[in-house]
């Protein structure tokens, strides 16, 4: 990690209240100050370290203009940290921005769809992200497949943004960080 634009800070590690079957992770919330040193209020990429153990990932906005960071087991146990434990971590933003993973559904939509793939290939990677994340931020497996059928749609017609969509959470509030174990 090179040593421009790092940012240091101490936070507790949290427990997700409902962290799904069998998962076994923990997050954490970038204080305020910290996040606003990053590039843009949604999702973002960013490199750092969490207890000197070095990590690369894409921080989720937190609907409060702040981020979060969930933390896997296998990084948990690198960092020597657990729920409820004080941890120092260090971030800075990923230049340029990683290419994002494509979820495998809408891989699939936009292999039946030449023209919808071409727009797509034809975007800036801030923009597939952003397109990922609108999918992704559904809460229902209904409104996500609706959403990956609008996107198809909207590609095909050549629009390479995707509109209406508050990638901060702040407005709409319907991003947000987990729910913190009590």
């Amino acid at each position: 990690m090179s040593e421009t634009g790092i940012s240091t800070f101490k936070t507790k590690l949290l427990r997700p209240a409902s962290p799904g079957k069998g998962d076994s992770w923990a997050f954490l919330v970038l204080p305020k100050a910290i996040s606003e040193k990053l590039p843009r209020r949604g999702r973002t990429s960013v490199q750092g370290a969490i207890n000197g153990h070095p990590f690369q990932a894409t921080l989720e906005p937190d609907g409060q203009l702040s981020h979060w960071l969930k933390v896997d087991k296998n990084l948990q146990e690198a960092a020597v940290a657990s729920p409820g434990q004080t941890v120092t971590v260090q971030v800075s933003s990923t230049k340029p921005e990683p290419e994002p993973k494509l979820p495998d559904d809408l891989r699939e939509a936009l292999a039946k769809s030449p023209e919808a793939k071409a727009t797509w290939e034809d975007t800036t990677t801030i923009a597939r992200l952003d397109w990922i994340h609108w999918i992704e931020s559904a809460k229902q497996a209904k409104t996500r497949k609706s959403r990956i059928d609008n996107a198809c749609d909207m590609l095909t017609s050549g629009k390479k943004r995707v509109c209406c969509f508050d990638q901060s959470g702040y407005y709409s509030k319907g991003l947000s960080a987990p729910k913190a174990e009590d």
